[in-house]
């Protein structure tokens, strides 16, 4: 478990153990915003089972995913920690479009 931990504090660059916990706690609550929000946004537009899962689809990439970058940044800066999660949400989107939008 001690070479997780410092594996996980090298790649982000943390050299301190209680801020990777707060990173940590910052993502599990980011998560768990995240489900309530989709529940919501679901029940909203009518989503349920029986839905088309295209329409399933369609509405977590576009609406759900965004929300948890929101989330990131809203618990990351409530955990003072709101420069880790600025970076980590500009380095997904930067993987995700290729630096279409801004240079990394």
């Amino acid at each position: 478990m001690k070479n997780i931990w410092q594996k996980i504090k090298k790649h982000w660059g943390i050299s301190n153990d209680f801020q990777v916990a707060v990173i940590l706690i910052v993502f599990a609550l980011s998560g768990f915003s995240t489900l309530y929000i989709h529940n919501k946004i679901d029940n909203f537009l009518g989503i349920n089972e029986d839905s088309s899962l295209w329409l399933k689809v369609a509405v977590f990439a576009l609406l759900v995913l965004p929300v948890f970058n929101i989330f990131l940044l809203i618990w990351g800066t409530l955990f003072r920690q709101q420069k880790f999660f600025v970076k980590f949400i500009k380095t997904k989107i930067w993987l995700l479009t290729k630096g279409i939008f801004f240079k990394k």
